[in-house]
């Protein structure tokens, strides 16, 4: 699997050095609808969905689709090659340098370098170059760009799988290395509370306020007495939770002052299995955590907080079969570029979680990220390549 390694490390670190992180993404889908008609990709077989418009929060575009018709054999069934074009937060502002074999931050220590997943970028249009440049035979390619991944997976999920053109199997490039095929991977949940008390003088009147900090204070008492906190294990089953988030909705510190009792917080958390049930298990735990709370704070006339708790599903768990046709062709694949395939399944969230629950199975692998979401970031280039072969592999396997 020969390809210009030059020209794919070139296109990496352009795609890194753009700022556009989650629900920002119109920069990085400029930029790639740059780059694949560079590479000979035609205007007409690039386009973005309306994916955005269904998303519950602000996103600028919809995904990036991008559909090759086939060159090979009439009778080859469609493919799908997907990865995600936004990253976290914390890569604003990321300046990519070569030290190497690995792309670093000149901004180390301050921010991320953006790996995940403009990695997966390169590796996609990387593969658009090759197939056109070296005019090798494939059957019909749809690649998807999707956004606000690193926020909840919202382009995956809310995609009309009919834009895909009917691929039947799927490869997502989303990780560290190359022969890991990841073939299942965890569900979430994400849930809110908004706990409103009542403000009162805390030094001269405290008994006539409701503290909606007790509130919070108790329910989570009885969430870690319950042991439905952290890593969770109940009858044989396992999950985790977290609270991530305590505050006001507009991201201030919930409370004004020592001396006023807290009249509102709000409060962000999610709860994690492989088994979906138990995942609506553990939120049930939290969601009944605190309206036991409500009842044990009173103000001085019996009247208590109320509470509102929310929560939806983020992503689905899945798990594929080890006799599925996506991950026999997956372990050929890696031991066609002299790799041995590694199969696992992850406790993170993926794309492939949605395209899975969409009819589409669909693997996941590497191509170089490291230290994601920290400031000590880099892109290892050896499995990146081993990326880009992953994909040509992968892109014209008999």
């Amino acid at each position: 699997m020969k390809f210009d390694t030059t020209a794919a490390v070139q296109r990496l670190v352009r795609f890194l050095g753009i700022n556009a992180i989650t629900g920002h993404e119109a920069p990085i889908g400029k930029e790639l609808v740059a780059a694949l008609k560079e590479v000979g990709v035609p205007a007409k077989a690039i386009s973005f969905d309306d994916a955005h418009t269904r998303i519950p929060e602000p996103t600028p575009i919809g995904n990036l689709i991008v559909k090759l018709p086939g060159t090979g054999k009439k009778s080859a069934k469609p493919i799908l090659f997907m990865t995600h074009m936004d990253t976290v937060p914390l890569c604003a502002g990321a300046k990519p340098k070569v030290v190497g074999k690995r792309v670093v931050n000149e901004l180390e220590g301050t921010t991320a370098l953006g790996g995940d997943n403009r990695t997966g970028c390169a590796v996609l249009v990387t593969l658009a170059a090759e197939l056109i440049k070296q005019n090798l035979p494939h059957p019909p390619i749809t690649m998807l760009f999707t956004v606000r991944e690193e926020s909840g997976l919202f382009g995956a999920k809310h995609l009309n799988p009919a834009d895909l053109s009917g691929p039947t199997v799927g490869f997502n490039f989303d990780g560290r290395r190359a022969a890991d095929v990841i073939t299942g991977a965890i569900g979430a949940d994400r849930w809110t509370v908004d706990i409103r008390g009542k403000a009162a003088h805390a030094g001269v009147a405290p008994e006539k306020g409701i503290s909606a900090t007790m509130v919070l204070a108790l329910a989570m008492a009885e969430v870690h007495a319950g042991g439905w906190f952290g890593k969770v294990v109940k009858d044989g089953r396992e999950g985790t939770s977290n609270v991530g988030w305590v505050g006001t909705t507009d991201g201030k510190s919930a409370g004004d002052a020592t001396n006023v009792v807290t009249d509102f917080v709000h409060v962000k958390g999610e709860s994690r299995s492989h088994d979906a049930k138990f995942v609506r298990d553990i939120t049930a735990a939290f969601k009944a955590a605190f309206t036991n709370a409500v009842s044990k704070v009173k103000d001085h006339e019996g009247r208590t907080a109320k509470v509102k708790f929310t929560s939806r599903l983020d992503y689905v768990p899945f798990r594929l079969k080890p006799d599925a046709p996506v991950i026999k062709l997956a372990e050929a694949a890696v031991r066609a570029i002299g790799l041995e395939p590694n199969l696992r399944v992850t406790n993170g969230g993926l794309d492939a979680n949605w395209m899975v629950k969409h009819g589409i199975p669909t693997v996941t692998f590497g191509a170089g990220q490291n230290e994601i979401h920290t400031v000590k970031e880099f892109v290892d280039l050896t499995e990146f390549e081993s990326g880009c072969r992953l994909a040509l592999a992968l892109a014209t396997a008999e």
